[in-house]
């Protein structure tokens, strides 16, 4: 595996045979066969990947620094197999899996890998499922990796039996070392820690166990967590974010992670409330800077102090915080922007966080860049994971930024183009404005790469609409006049002309591995799937 330091098929066919030189373990064990298995095993453990992805993830970062134009990417997968077919889809377009990753979304395990239905993003979902989605994405890019290598050693296998030469036997051993793993970094989505600092800390445990080298964490209430599109949102004071920030270290260094990645997200641009009022000791620290923007009333004959209400000592006299009947307390309006500004600072100052996460209400390139410019006078190498989300109406944001830079630089009149949802219409598909902003889409990740700041551009729930939709389109077809073309034309022709390795459906998931591994233990006695009559063979040259 290119990323690893890894013993070659040559050193370890060396060993082996220093160990068995007969050429065979006891019981006739080829040691072919246990060369095959050593390299295909790949990692020890998940923790092993945790460790080594993290290295890269540090490597990727350090990369960016130098150059933003190399800023990383990943979609948001909800099985293994998205992920998966994800990496593989990667591997075939640019030759390498370099600069994508995997994102895990605790949105997505809340509506869909879940005991308990499909759930909203608001942390209902047992927390374990998140570990256990992590497990099954690394299973799933390592059996991708099982089958790749298969697939090189019965060629290597075939050119001994075919008489090859040396050097066509070289070629391929070359190829075998040489061999780029699927296995990716994952960030993973932890919520806001499913409970207290101690449960965040056991609960980052779990999934760094299971392969996590990157934990991102929001600053919002755990037991009233929001998913971060939606209203009601609830944060936290900054000490209690920090010490959850430094529960993930603490996690990441005990399980020998030292490079483990954590990402702090703020969601206090669209947050307008706190459940509580932190205790400041002094002028200008964590608390004050945390309560000074927080809406109060006067206290006066007109509006006097009642039983149970609570004053705070503020600018040289008492006033009282607005609370509501659920006894939140009311942040002042438009201070969103400076609250994640000094919400950022002080998780990569304070609490050790490598990355920031800073959930917007639009995508727009120059509010992010705005705030990432105050958060860089303090902290020079500040760097962000951004959030492409599909709860933005991607089409109409960037027409009406169009229409409105337009305007202003007075290309067009406001009449030109309507304003509002009317732009939406297929009708200004291929107009000016709309061919503008399909441009702006197209460079949009570039844009805030090295405008912004942004490290690593993700979509958080794209296989979920992915799978919607495709379900929804081949249904229309089979279901309606078209029958089985629905599935020739939308599904399979596309699959066989792309080269999705897919389409030869028992191959992908090991059907030719499990013909291996019995003509390993079995020889000429195996009874194999792969013979002349496994109707796989009609895709032979389709895809590989």
């Amino acid at each position: 595996m290119t990323d690893r330091t890894r013993k070659s098929y040559a050193e370890i066919r060396a060993e082996l045979l220093a160990r068995y030189p007969q050429g065979h373990a006891p019981g006739g064990v080829d040691i072919d066969h246990i060369v095959q298995l050593k390299i295909q095993g790949g990692y020890a453990s998940h923790l092993e990947i945790a460790r080594e992805m993290a290295g890269v993830m540090r490597a990727d970062m350090a990369a960016y620094d130098l150059d933003p134009s190399r800023f990383t990417q990943s979609l948001g997968c909800w099985s293994g197999f998205h992920a998966q077919q994800m990496i593989k889809s990667v591997k075939r377009l640019r030759g390498t899996t370099k600069g994508a990753y995997v994102y895990l979304s605790g949105w997505m395990v809340a509506g869909l890998r879940n005991r308990f239905g499909h759930l909203p993003d608001q942390s209902m979902h047992e927390k374990t499922a998140v570990a256990d989605l992590i497990q099954e994405i690394y299973t799933s890019l390592r059996q991708a990796d099982e089958v790749a290598l298969n697939d090189l050693f019965q060629e290597l296998k075939a050119a001994r039996a075919g008489g090859a030469s040396e050097a066509t036997i070289a070629e391929i051993v070359a190829r075998i070392d040489g061999f780029e793993t699927h296995v990716v970094p994952i960030i993973a989505d932890i919520d806001a820690g499913f409970g207290n600092e101690h449960a965040t800390y056991l609960l980052a445990k779990e999934l760094i166990r299971a392969g996590a080298c990157c934990l991102q964490i929001e600053n919002q209430v755990s037991d009233a967590k929001q998913c971060g599109h939606q209203d009601g949102k609830v944060t936290v004071p900054r000490e209690d974010f920090i010490e959850k920030l430094r529960a993930c270290r603490l996690a990441f260094e005990e399980l020998g992670v030292d490079d483990g990645v954590i990402v702090a997200r703020t969601d206090s641009l669209g947050a307008g409330l706190t459940q509580k009022i932190p205790v400041s000791q002094a002028p200008g620290d964590l608390a004050a800077d945390y309560i000074k923007w927080l809406k109060v009333e006067e206290i006066d004959t007109t509006r006097p102090m009642e039983e149970g209400e609570m004053a705070i000592w503020r600018d040289g006299r008492f006033v009282r915080p607005v609370r509501l009947p659920n006894g939140l307390f009311a942040f002042q309006d438009d201070t969103g922007r400076q609250r994640v500004i000094e919400d950022c600072i002080a998780s990569l100052t304070i609490g050790g966080a490598d990355l920031l996460w800073i959930e917007t209400a639009t995508p727009d390139v120059d509010e992010i860049a705005g705030m990432v410019a105050e958060i860089r006078k303090v902290v020079p190498n500040a760097k962000l994971t951004y959030n492409n989300s599909p709860s933005f109406n991607w089409t109409l944001n960037l027409r009406k930024q169009v229409r409105r830079d337009w305007i202003a630089e007075g290309r067009i009149a406001e009449g030109d183009y309507p304003d509002g949802a009317a732009l939406m219409s297929a009708d200004y598909d291929a107009t000016d404005l709309g061919r503008e902003a399909d441009d702006r889409l197209r460079r949009f990740q570039a844009d805030i790469a090295t405008r912004a700041g942004v490290f690593h551009n993700l979509i958080t729930l794209p296989t979920f609409h992915l799978t919607a939709k495709g379900t929804d389109e081949l249904s229309r077809g089979y279901f309606g006049e078209d029958r089985m073309l629905a599935y020739v034309n939308t599904i399979q022709r596309e699959e066989i002309r792309r080269g999705v390795s897919a389409v030869k459906h028992q191959h992908e998931v090991g059907s030719d591995l499990g013909d291996t591994f019995k003509e390993m233990v079995a020889g000429d006695r195996a009874l194999k799937a792969g013979g002349a009559h496994n109707t796989m063979n009609q895709f032979e040259a389709a895809a590989e």
